[in-house]
């Protein structure tokens, strides 16, 4: 069932954030995975899903893990901004968020990430000696316990939410500060 229509921006701001705090813990909710663009770097454009770890909106922050040796996290590195774009076909929002990102591989942030992810099956992924992307091939060096989990904030710069809907569809540009109506 389709929940009721947002009516005003702050409504909207309201149920956006609702749906995205959702996501961290609701692993069948559609905005669970979105998907993150960066500028790779040969500064072609690179997309891939990534998992929603964390949304809080006072400090307007969305949190995901990935291993600290792939490429995105080399690619964040040299060029932080990046975007997230959003999809839910229950609500029929797509939500496009642009973000200036921090990696983090070492302190109190990725230990705290650790000490949960490490009591999980997924675990495993940020265990691997080799890293993503690698060529399969057995293990050539005992690094058992040494974990390469990164955690990526990303400090949301702009909200642009789209509502699909019969009655006519409906735009809005959200900033920290601002709320910009715009053409769907």
């Amino acid at each position: 069932m389709r929940p009721e229509p947002a009516s005003t921006a702050a409504d909207i701001h309201h149920r956006i954030w609702t749906e995205l705090q959702r996501a961290t813990v609701d692993r069948h909710h559609e905005w669970r995975t979105p998907v993150l663009a960066t500028t790779g770097l040969d500064g072609l454009p690179q997309a891939r899903t990534v998992v929603l770890r964390g949304a809080d909106a006072r400090a307007l922050q969305l949190t995901f893990f990935t291993d600290s040796r792939s490429p995105k996290v080399a690619e964040l590195q040299v060029a932080p901004s990046a975007a997230l774009v959003f999809w839910s076909q229950r609500l029929s929002w797509q939500l496009r968020v642009r973000v200036g990102t921090r990696v983090h591989t070492a302190g109190a942030l990725v230990d705290a990430a650790w000490s949960r992810v490490s009591q999980s099956a997924a675990a495993s992924d940020y265990l691997s000696p080799h890293p993503p992307g690698s060529p399969l091939h057995p293990p050539t060096a005992d690094t058992a316990g040494t974990h390469h989990l990164a955690v990526v904030t990303a400090r949301i710069e702009q909200l642009d939410w789209l509502e699909l809907a019969r009655e006519g569809h409906r735009r809005a540009r959200l900033t920290p500060d601002t709320i910009e109506w715009l053409v769907p």
